[in-house]
């Protein structure tokens, strides 16, 4: 047992982050499995709800310091990749191709939004 002050402090710290964290890989495993029930089911509509709750989760555990943002990045794509596979065993769209469609609309937004500069009249100094 830790006889400093400080390190009292620290192992105390570490079993609340400790807590705190197990609750955050808690949720993250649970979206999973619910995630990979959808899909044994066949129910795209819950995978894909599930899955933008996962990225969610996976994201606020990056950012917490929980899990590295590749372990996330990972799982995220596979889960995805597998959501997708669902989707065109279906005949319903994939996630991914929701995601450019509307990428592509923001993209015309942005372009349409944006004014032509107006070329400077100014000459230059030899």
């Amino acid at each position: 047992m830790a006889t400093h002050t400080s390190a009292i402090k620290r192992t105390r710290q570490a079993l609340t982050r400790r807590e705190r964290n197990k609750a955050v890989i808690s949720a993250i495993k649970t979206i999973t499995k619910k995630i990979l029930t959808a899909i044994e089911n066949n129910n795209f509509d819950d995978a894909k709800k599930f899955l933008q709750t996962a990225a969610s989760e996976f994201g606020k555990a990056v950012s917490k310091g929980i899990l590295h943002k590749n372990n996330a990045a990972r799982n995220i794509s596979r889960l995805t990749l597998k959501v997708n596979n669902l989707a065109k065993s279906l005949g319903a769209p994939s996630t991914e191709e929701g995601a450019k469609k509307t990428t592509e609309a923001k993209t015309q937004k942005k372009a349409a939004a944006k004014k032509p500069k107006a070329k400077s009249s100014a000459k230059k100094k030899s």
